[in-house]
């Protein structure tokens, strides 16, 4: 398929799809964006109508087992896509996943046994945009030593940044049955960390739902399962502990997200000054040495800089090019194995260790 036209389907064409998938799908040379399935048939020709694409499905089982497309762009939420993604490889269509990858580990694990099964095709999740910027720089300056061992990670992450509000309406993330065991961005900021500092070997966690009931689409009051605040501790594979603090209604007043590396020999923080002043820049890195006497910015050098190009490396990845590193199913299996012990650990009052 080197040279191949690619045709595109797309199954749930939500909002990172219009925003991401589908211009940056778009953008690349040799690709044809050939169908969409939504809900509804009347859903799939709006969204067909929006962005000039030529043929709108009334089920999605008609766009996978359409001949005519090579690869499927995932867009719904979780709970479909273990479904769709075996729907897909069992048809020989290359995968594009949304994240989060399933609704837990059990399911992610079938996503890769049958990804592994059709070696052939590409099959990948959609990773998460934050530390994008700065990430292959500071995987650099930890590998040539920087800060040394790591000791301690410190991360607090404030999703919506809202005071407690019963009349906030539910949103699919607030719904187990459509987003299983994925909490807040948790598993996204776990995913984050991997790069940097590596995997969990264990895990304790403590939770709690501050905004215990929600209304839903019809006005409905509907009690909330999925937790608002999330304290979690767990063990580096490789040695040193992350404390990650994950909320979402706990006011104002805080940034976005703030992160802490210690290690024996340095310290990195990432985090976000200026998050509330439009067009500022998005993140900020300072470092400090053992003998410095303050930490001072660090400068990504512009040919490391880095950005959203999710859709150039499936591409690149159907045609030889590129392997996919953002993010292939073994990471997306290890972050759902570490959502499931979240939740297992918060529950239990025990730790869990990992991998499952």
């Amino acid at each position: 398929m080197a040279e191949d036209t690619i045709r595109v389907g797309f199954i749930g064409a939500g909002a990172n799809t219009g925003l991401r998938h589908i211009p940056g799908l778009r953008a690349q040379p040799g690709v044809e964006l050939a169908g969409v399935a939504n809900r509804s048939l009347a859903s799939s020709q709006r969204v067909c109508d929006e962005y000039e694409i030529p043929k709108a499905y009334e089920d999605w089982v008609d766009l996978i087992d359409d001949d005519d497309i090579d690869a499927i762009c995932i867009g719904t939420w979780p709970y479909m896509h273990r479904t769709l993604t075996l729907a897909a490889l069992d048809a020989g269509k290359h995968v594009l996943c949304e994240a989060r990858m399933a609704m837990d580990s059990a399911e992610a694990r079938e996503m890769l046994d049958a990804s592994n099964a059709s070696p052939d095709l590409i099959a990948q999740i959609v990773p998460p945009p934050h530390t994008m910027p700065v990430e292959r720089h500071l995987i650099d300056l930890i590998s040539d030593g920087y800060i040394g061992d790591v000791l301690h990670v410190n991360i607090r992450v404030f999703n919506e940044r809202k005071w407690p509000d019963t009349d906030t309406p539910v949103h699919w993330r607030h719904d187990r049955d459509l987003s299983g065991n994925n909490v807040m961005t948790m598993g996204i900021w776990y995913e984050n960390l991997m790069r940097l500092v590596g995997r969990a070997s264990s895990v304790q966690a403590q939770a709690q739902t501050t905004v215990k009931h929600r209304k839903n689409a019809d006005g409905i009051r509907t009690e909330m399962t999925i937790p608002d605040q999330l304290d979690i501790l767990y063990s580096l594979a490789g040695g040193g502990t992350v404390n990650m603090s994950v909320a979402t209604a706990i006011g104002t007043f805080q940034p976005p997200f703030d992160l802490w590396i210690f290690g024996d020999h340095g310290t990195f923080h990432i985090d976000t000054p200026d998050f509330t002043k439009p067009g500022a820049p998005q993140l900020r890195v300072t470092g400090g040495k053992r003998g410095d006497s303050e930490m001072s910015e660090i400068v990504v050098p512009a040919e490391k800089v880095g950005g959203w190009r999710v859709e150039e490396e499936f591409i690149n990845a159907i045609r030889g090019i590129e392997p996919v590193t953002r993010t292939n199913f073994t990471d997306g299996l290890k972050y759902m194995e570490f959502t499931d012990a979240v939740q297992m650990a918060w529950q239990s009052g025990e730790r869990v260790s990992l991998p499952l």
